[in-house]
C-alpha cells in the first residue's frame, strides 16, 4: 500500500511551507512523491511539460515533485506505476473542495490508502474566507482530519481564538494546531499527527455517493459549485518593464482595492531595467522582492467575479 497525506487550504494559506516542514521531520526517509495541482497557473513556479498530463522534477529535498496539468486519477497510477512510493503528498488547488479529492484518491487505485487529510488555515483570513467563499472554505475543514493554523508566530491572541471560533463555527470536533510550526521537532509532529485522527465518513458509503451524484445534478438548486463555476484566472504573459514602485502600486492596489474582484491571489514576476520584481498577494497583504533579470514576466490573478478591463489597465497601464 501507498500512503497518501492530503494537505488543502486556500490559495496563499501556507500549504506548501507546512509540506516542507513536516517531510523535513516526519517523512525525510521515505521514497516520497509530492502532487501538487493549482488552478490558473502559467508556470510561475514551474515550467509545464508541454502536451504532457504531469511534469515531474527533482526538488532539494530529494523527493519527487509532480505538477498536474491533466486527468487527476491518471496522473495518481502513473505516479504509483514509475515511482513505487513509500508516500504520495497530494497539495491541491487552493480553490478546490477537499471532499472530491478524498473520493478522487479512492476511487483512484486500492493501493493507495489515504493516511491524513489536513487543512492549512491563515490564522488572519479565515473569518475573510469564510464570509466571501463558504462553501468551499466549509468543505475544507469539514472533511478535514485537522486544521493547521498558519503565521500564528505573527498573530495575537485575539486573532487566533477569531481563528479558532470560525474553525469550531463549522466543525467544533476538529482538532485545531495554532503552534507556530518552526517550533515543532519531530517528535511533536509525530505526537501532532497522531491526535488528527481519520474522519470515518471519508469513505464514503454508497448511501453518501449517490448523495453527491444528486447535488451534482443539481448544482444551482442546492448551491453546489465547482470551483471553475465560481473562481476565474487572469494570466498574461508580458515584455513591459516596470520600476519597482509600479509593481509595489499594483500589487497594493490588488490588496487593498475591491475594484478588481474579490482576490485570493495574485502573483507574477515583472521585468525591470536591469533586474526583474517577483510580487505575491493575497487579501490585505503583499509582498515585492528583486530577482535576477528574466526573458518574459509574467503574472497570475485568482478570484471570483474578476474585472478583467480593470485588471488589464492596472497592468498596462498602471492605474
Amino acid at each position: 500500500m501507498t500512503a497518501v497525506t492530503i494537505i488543502s487550504g486556500f490559495l496563499g494559506a501556507g500549504k506548501t511551507t507546512l509540506i516542507r516542514e513536516f517531510m523535513k521531520k516526519l517523512y525525510a526517509k521515505e521514497q516520497i512523491v509530492l502532487i501538487e495541482n493549482e488552478f490558473g497557473e502559467i508556470g510561475i513556479d514551474a515550467a509545464f511539460l508541454e502536451n504532457t498530463g504531469i511534469a515531474i522534477k527533482e526538488i532539494n529535498s530529494g523527493c519527487i515533485c509532480c505538477s498536474l496539468v491533466g486527468d487527476f486519477k491518471t496522473a495518481l497510477l502513473q505516479v504509483l506505476e514509475q515511482f513505487h512510493p513509500d508516500r504520495i503528498i497530494i497539495e491541491p488547488s487552493g480553490v478546490g473542495k477537499l471532499s472530491d479529492v478524498l473520493k478522487a484518491v479512492k476511487e483512484a487505485d486500492a493501493r493507495l490508502l489515504i493516511d491524513k487529510a489536513l487543512c492549512v488555515v491563515d490564522v488572519k483570513k479565515g473569518k475573510l474566507y469564510a464570509r466571501n467563499f463558504g462553501e468551499f472554505f466549509r468543505d475544507q475543514i469539514e472533511y478535514a482530519d485537522g486544521v493547521l493554523l498558519s503565521r500564528t508566530q505573527y498573530a495575537s491572541a485575539e486573532e487566533i481564538s477569531e481563528a479558532v471560533m470560525v474553525v469550531r463555527g463549522i466543525c467544533e470536533e476538529t482538532a485545531i494546531c495554532t503552534t507556530p510550526w518552526e517550533e515543532l521537532d519531530q517528535r511533536a509532529w509525530q505526537n501532532l499527527f497522531a491526535h488528527f485522527k481519520r474522519k470515518q465518513y471519508h469513505h464514503f458509503s454508497q448511501e453518501e455517493e449517490a448523495h453527491a451524484r444528486h447535488h451534482h445534478a443539481h448544482d444551482e438548486k442546492h448551491h453546489h459549485h465547482h470551483a471553475d463555476k465560481v473562481f476565474a484566472s487572469f494570466a498574461r504573459e508580458t515584455i513591459k518593464l516596470y520600476t519597482k514602485e509600479e509593481v509595489k502600486h499594483i500589487a497594493q492596489e490588488l490588496a487593498e482595492q475591491e475594484s478588481y474582484g474579490t482576490l485570493l491571489r495574485a502573483k507574477g514576476i515583472l521585468l525591470g531595467e536591469k533586474e526583474a520584481y517577483q510580487f505575491d498577494v493575497t487579501p490585505h497583504e503583499y509582498e515585492v522582492r528583486c530577482i535576477a533579470a528574466q526573458k518574459q514576466g509574467r503574472y497570475c490573478v485568482i478570484g471570483a467575479k474578476l474585472n478583467e478591463d480593470a485588471l488589464r489597465k492596472l497592468f498596462e497601464e498602471g492605474s
